[in-house]
């Protein structure tokens, strides 16, 4: 496959720091491009496109491919091996600590497509949502639990603040699993390619975001502990606090696990006039 060719070509050597795992699989590279949906029209975000094997099949779909790569020693082996496309804008950056609005700025029909390192997923993820970035989807491939937690629902271990973050924001769609075997170096753990499509708005309302996402960090923080419990940081009197699990119709001894996002709602916006 390209991949093996390239770091070959090049006498790459991997950053264990830097998390470095690239696809040789074509099967599952041709999965990620026909779940990311890429059209003509379409602009493409790419974190992470190591020596450019997706990142060539990309370039070929989609108007324009910004990829942003943190290390700096792959730089010029992309430069020279994608010198064909017009399209390409190279990014020699950490994407956590890049403004995404900014080089996206006037930008339409955004769409995100990367196989992320697995140390960097969750941070990724929640900046992509957390600032509101205008894309329409996130087709990732990422560990194989996270992705399972992301999709996860109520009354399940795999369920917590990182499900109803990206349920409030996205749909989900899980579009294959993926071996170890699928990559050079060959990491420890399976992987799972994921597609998140942004919802136009949050699939709830609430009265204050800000206050929901602290109700439901607080819920998860001591998985063990009762919603009673859980929530005491939130210094509310406890006659006041009872009245709004009355009201919600939620047991103040369930678990933060067993809550819906509606509930999680319903919760935080009562809770809000108690503040």
């Amino acid at each position: 496959m390209y991949t093996k060719d390239i770091v070959k070509k090049y006498g790459f050597k991997f950053s264990k720091r830097l998390g470095q795992n690239f696809l040789i699989d074509n099967s599952v590279l041709e999965d990620i491009i026909d779940g990311a949906n890429v059209s003509p029209d379409d602009v493409v975000l790419e974190i992470g496109p190591g020596v450019g094997t997706l990142t060539r099949e990309l370039l070929k779909k989609a108007k324009k491919v910004y990829a942003v790569e943190l290390d700096s020693t792959l730089i010029p082996i992309l430069k020279e091996e994608l010198r064909e496309f017009d399209n390409l804008e190279l990014i020699n950056e950490d994407v956590l600590k890049l403004d995404l609005s900014e080089l996206i700025k006037g930008e339409s029909n955004v769409k995100v497509v990367a196989n992320l390192p697995y140390y960097v997923t969750t941070p990724i993820v929640l900046k992509l949502l957390n600032e509101n970035l205008n894309f329409e989807s996130l087709t990732v491939m990422i560990q194989k639990e996270v992705g399972e937690r992301m999709a996860a629902e109520p009354n399940c271990k795999e369920y917590g603040s990182l499900s109803v973050l990206v349920q409030y924001y996205c749909n989900i769609q899980i579009i294959r699993k993926v071996s170890s075997e699928c990559f050079i170096p060959s990491p420890k753990v399976d992987s799972m390619v994921i597609k998140l499509t942004k919802l136009p708005a949050p699939s709830i309302k609430v009265r204050d975001k800000d206050l929901f996402f602290k109700i439901v960090r607080l819920s998860f923080n001591m998985r063990r502990k009762t919603l009673w419990n859980a929530l005491k940081p939130l210094n509310i009197d406890k006659v006041e606090l009872q009245k709004a699990f009355q009201n919600c119709n939620i047991d103040p001894k369930r678990r933060g696990e067993t809550l819906s996002l509606d509930e999680f709602g319903r919760l935080s916006d009562f809770i809000y006039d108690l503040l």
